[in-house]
């Protein structure tokens, strides 16, 4: 039976997986100004590059510990978590066009990747476990306010694969009590986000002069979340025994259409294109997601977290870090990516 209680994360020893990543490195940043010891778990590969880390100024890598490793590797998981207080487990393939093309690969890092990361946390004994959802497992919501009651519907193999990793986390939460939490942000994003993701896409195209803006659907609603508040809240949430054995949604409590978004980023960046519907960044009819708009309630009350950020403020400052040539070269906007 736990005590529900805060937790201090001033000098406790933390882990990020996927801390090479977009929000995983502004977590890595969020952690360090709480105070934390932070050891930043990135993809090995041979050239020893620490993803969006590499980025951060010189006197904030002096304090992170980098561990290269791979995710769906148990012994470098478990080497990784050895002397670790908090784990905040975001590792994970995420676009949703590519899990079409190569679904055992999302089985592998998002399912597999997260049993590893439980069966270290339960061998020995950390604190607290945060395994990172997605608001996609919910799928087309079925009613609104989307809270965490929402029925599952994996309308991709992303989704599925997500479903199944929140699935074996609540089940070594029920059957060995571990403390885990299953902490889910709705759509996610600012600086550093993949090519991938629709904001980058229509923020570089127009930033690039295009004159027409490729886009898939615009008639799906998303719930759009500023990097730094979702940061926040993954921090607040770690820091309280309330939402130990829960999922919880991270949202910002509305909605906002595709075209309406591409029509505001426009204005933001004074920056006009016609808006074509790209045939090739449609999703199938029964895989799109049309509406998100979540509940954050359940983190409300038992956090004093808030958003920070409006829809405007949020997308103005993306904006201004796209607009670095450093950043914006990075991003190839005539190419679709999947």
């Amino acid at each position: 039976m736990y005590i529900c209680r805060d937790m201090n994360l001033s000098n406790k020893k933390v882990l990020v997986t996927g801390a090479d990543g977009f929000i995983g490195s502004h977590l890595v940043e969020t952690l360090l100004d709480e105070g934390c010891q932070v050891r930043a778990f990135v993809y090995y590969n041979s050239f020893n590059q620490w993803g969006w880390l590499d980025t951060l100024p010189a006197e904030k890598l002096k304090q992170i510990e980098i561990f290269s490793g791979d995710i769906r590797d148990p012994n470098g998981v478990r080497t990784a978590m050895k002397d670790i207080d908090v784990v905040f487990h975001l590792a994970a393939l995420i676009a949703i066009p590519f899990s079409y093309h190569s679904p055992d690969a999302y089985i592998d890092t998002n399912i597999k990747g997260t049993l590893n990361v439980l069966q270290a946390a339960r061998d020995l004994g950390t604190e607290k476990t945060l395994v990172t959802s997605t608001s996609e497992v919910y799928g087309t919501a079925q009613f609104v306010p989307i809270t965490e009651l929402h029925p599952r519907q994996p309308q991709s193999p992303y989704s599925a694969s997500k479903i199944g990793a929140d699935c074996i986390a609540e089940s070594f939460y029920r059957s060995f009590n571990l403390p885990v939490t299953i902490v889910r942000p709705f759509n996610t994003y600012g600086p550093r986000q993949s090519a991938r993701a629709v904001i980058p896409t229509i923020i570089t195209q127009l930033l690039n002069n295009a004159n027409s803006l490729k886009l898939g659907d615009t008639t799906p609603t998303r719930d759009l979340l500023f990097v730094k508040d979702t940061a926040r809240a993954f921090a607040e949430i770690a820091k309280t025994d309330a939402l130990i054995g829960e999922d919880v949604n991270i949202s910002t409590q509305s909605e906002i259409t595709i075209q309406n978004l591409a029509e505001l980023i426009m204005k933001l960046t004074g920056k006009k294109a016609e808006i074509i519907q790209d045939e090739v960044r449609l999703r199938p009819e029964k895989s799109e997601v049309f509406r998100l708009f979540g509940d954050s309630e359940k983190l409300r009350k038992a956090t004093t977290w808030l958003p920070e950020y409006t829809i405007e403020k949020g997308l103005e400052s993306t904006i201004e870090w796209f607009k670095n040539p450093a950043n914006l070269t990075l991003y190839k906007s005539h190419l679709y990516n999947i």
